[in-house]
């Protein structure tokens, strides 16, 4: 049998719960339905706010035809296909279908530049879903044709109404006596993700040894916590468990950082978030003391991209136990941090003559570039040579660490100083 929210997933836009900014009566998502014309948008939100369904829905209510792909399932070729469907489908309605994309940020630069033709042409109306920042996740050409609109983390109001409908309609829970006498325990564990919230509620049910359940807080807790790893990934314990995850590895500590790892994996973290992580710390906190740690990282988050679960475990923990290992330097983080505090506090200085481009017969009349020294003319291609603003008191904001690879960085260093 399906799980229970594929069973309670509505088919008619009057029962879709939550996301009112959008759907209200002054929503623009509202709006576009009432005047029948429904722009390319991208849906961004967590899990389990409704943003398949929503999709679903505004293809109902406007009459058109819904192609679906998911961007973990889907290449290139599965999308012009689909685009050559819908192409010859057209001619045969007045308005363009929908393309619906799960996890449009799953998408490579190709697979998306391979939707824009057919979205600029009208030839689809492209609605993506995603939980990541389209900011970064989305190419700029497509999401210049496209709306974004955000929806939020469902409310403890929304949940209480899905699982009040369920108790009523849903036939495994039609013929039982369930009383929700408190709700806060499961809203805490389901954190605004209406999936998860049903999925939660029919492991309660289905654990309950008779037709009668008063549902609370303590047996929620208790009930929960025995199947669950209790980590709520929109509270203080998200953050406490990702600092001791950083502070694990800027620590070398191996063991405890694969720990919290796997606390973070069982509590149904996003990889991506990890990965991310991971390739922040590989520069803020390994730098240059093992610059391949950065290119380490960044194998990593691809290849999670590609993989999922739950093979990603296995790379994510090669590359934990890596960056924990390898030596430690903040010298970059701490450089370009004192470079933007001073260029804050004597904002744009002039550019040396000799270090300025000269594309023009007036510019080299000016001395722009005049007296530069190429140091490839010099042995060990070197030579003194000024290449900062004419200041008073310029800090050295590049300071290498006691480490054997930024050790053989201090020659070059010397002889700017000397």
């Amino acid at each position: 049998m399906q799980p229970l929210a594929e069973r309670m997933r509505p088919s008619l836009l009057e029962d879709y719960i939550g996301q009112e900014h959008l759907m209200g009566p002054q929503g623009p998502l509202r709006r576009a339905i009432d005047a029948g014309h429904l722009p390319s948008c991208i849906l961004w939100g967590p899990p389990g706010v409704g943003k398949t369904t929503l999709a679903a829905l505004l293809a109902t209510a406007l009459k058109r035809t819904i192609y679906t792909l998911s961007a973990v399932s889907s290449g290139v070729k599965e999308v012009r296909e689909t685009l050559e469907l819908a192409k010859k489908n057209r001619m045969f309605e007045a308005n363009s279908p929908i393309l619906f994309i799960d996890e449009i940020h799953r998408f490579s630069k190709s697979q998306q530049d391979s939707l824009l033709g057919a979205v600029e042409k009208g030839i689809v109306t492209l609605i993506g879903a995603t939980t990541e920042n389209p900011s970064f996740e989305v190419i700029s050409a497509l999401l210049s044709r496209c709306q974004v609109y955000v929806l939020q983390p469902l409310l403890e109001s929304h949940m209480v109404h899905m699982l009040q409908k369920a108790i009523q309609v849903d036939p495994l829970f039609k013929g039982k006596e369930i009383t929700l006498e408190e709700t806060d325990a499961l809203y805490h564990f389901s954190g605004g993700d209406g999936r998860k919230l049903y999925n939660l509620f029919e492991l309660l049910v289905s654990s309950a040894n008779s037709n009668t359940l008063n549902i609370t807080n303590a047996l929620v807790t208790e009930r929960l916590q025995k199947n669950l790893a209790l980590y709520d990934k929109d509270g203080e314990q998200h953050y406490d468990i990702i600092s001791a995850f950083i502070k694990s590895i800027r620590g070398s500590d191996a063991n405890a950082a694969v720990y919290w790892l796997a606390r973070m994996l069982q509590g149904g973290e996003s990889l991506e978030f990890i990965g991310r992580r991971l390739l922040i710390l590989a520069s803020e906190d390994i730098g240059l003391a093992n610059p391949n740690a950065l290119l380490l990282a960044q194998a990593c988050f691809d290849s999670i991209r590609v993989i999922g679960n739950p093979e990603s475990r296995i790379i994510l923990s090669q590359a934990v136990i890596y960056l924990a290992n390898s030596p430690k330097s903040n010298s970059a983080y701490l450089a370009i941090d004192e470079a933007l505090a001073f260029v804050e506090k004597t904002g744009n200085l002039p550019v040396p003559l000799h270090l300025r481009n000269a594309p023009t017969k007036l510019m080299k009349e000016l001395n722009y570039g005049a007296d530069y020294k190429y140091p490839h003319n010099y042995p060990g291609h070197w030579v003194a040579q000024n290449y900062m603003p004419e200041w008073d008191g310029i800090p050295t904001f590049y300071q290498p660490a006691q480490n054997p690879a930024e050790d053989k960085m201090r020659p070059k260093n010397a002889k700017k100083e000397d």
